[in-house]
């Protein structure tokens, strides 16, 4: 007579899913992780670790230009610590300083929303289906692929005294002298290229979204704005999460543009990149490499407050959607060993 055998319940431990599995398959993502990130790594060290160190020590450092007994000039340069700074925030510099910062910031902040509303609006045509899309949509895109330099030289002949823009408007606007007008005149170059690739981002949201939503949608009753705001902002998010961080460290880190289009020294366009690269070309390169730390940690720190606040539900959602995948995977798996 045969007696019954029980097969074994395996424990938490032992299944697929248990948290011994769990923690194995976290650790072999985590070690190709490392292996694949090492070569970015190594190169970022390389390309700015190794410059963004040379920057703070030189920053330490003041040049001083005096002549010889032969009537040569030589320049000695001495460790003065965190005079730099002293003078940039509080000493000679602050003035400078605290007028290139302004400027900076004002840019990064008017010409992201103003590139985001005008972005929004370019994905939404489009997205449309329409005769001729192929058409508009490389037309669209045709400022973007435009280097800066170039489309500052374009928008520096609209600007001109004798230009478009004064024929347009009728009216005689120095738009290229320090003043209101310049900055007008550098915010309206730079939305007529970068708006186009904020435009590009949100398409590849927009075509992720699937049909059958709007259908369910229009179906109950909900109409073109309210889709706009229940459907289609939400779904994209993260794709402008991503377009405005991308943005405002561009932004941030200006220089090509007012340089070209305005022109050198002028304080109603000088940004910190302009304040720092005059300060080099007048051979103060501890001044200078002082802007540029300070520009760093201000790049640093905008980027950090801004993934905390924006970016960090959007990042916890796509993890939890990895987590739960990982989970039905494994759960699929135990069931069939289950079976088998």
């Amino acid at each position: 007579m045969l007696t019954p055998q029980r097969r074994p319940v395996p424990t938490a431990s032992a299944t697929p899913d248990g948290p011994a599995a769990r923690r194995r398959l976290s650790l072999s993502d985590n070690r190709l992780a490392a292996v694949l990130l090492t070569p970015t790594f190594l190169v970022l060290a390389l390309v700015v670790g190794y410059p963004l160190l040379a920057a703070m020590r030189e920053s330490l450092y003041r040049q001083a230009e005096g002549i010889d007994a032969n009537g040569f000039v030589i320049q000695d340069e001495r460790f003065v610590g965190l005079d730099n700074y002293r003078d940039v925030f509080t000493g000679q510099q602050a003035d400078l300083f605290w007028n290139a910062f302004d400027n900076t910031t004002f840019f990064t902040f008017t010409t992201v929303a103003i590139e985001i509303i005008l972005g929004l609006a370019m994905a939404l045509v489009m997205h449309r289906a329409m005769r001729g899309r192929a058409l508009v949509r490389a037309a669209i895109l045709v400022p973007w692929a435009i280097p800066t330099a170039v489309s500052a030289l374009l928008w520096r002949w609209i600007f001109d005294a004798d230009g478009v823009a004064n024929a347009l408007l009728g009216r005689q606007i120095l738009w290229t002298a320090d003043g209101p007008a310049a900055k007008a005149a550098v915010i309206i170059s730079d939305t007529w290229k970068t708006a186009p690739f904020i435009g590009l981002l949100v398409l590849a949201g927009l075509q992720l979204i699937p049909k059958e939503l709007y259908e369910a949608a229009h179906v109950d009753g909900a109409g073109p704005w309210r889709q706009f705001r229940a459907i289609t902002l939400p779904m994209i998010r993260p794709v402008l999460v991503v377009a405005v961080l991308f943005r405002m460290l561009d932004v941030l880190r200006m220089f090509d543009l007012p340089y070209v289009l305005i022109g050198n020294q002028k304080h109603s366009v000088e940004t910190l990149s302009m304040l720092a690269f005059n300060e080099a070309g007048n051979l103060r390169y501890g001044p200078a490499a002082a802007f540029s730390t300070l520009l760093f940690c201000y790049v640093v720190l905008v980027a950090f407050v801004f993934v905390k606040l924006l970016g960090a539900e959007v990042i916890g959602q796509a993890a939890t959607r990895r987590v739960r995948h990982r989970r039905r995977s494994a759960a699929r798996r135990s069931r069939k060993t289950a079976t088998t």
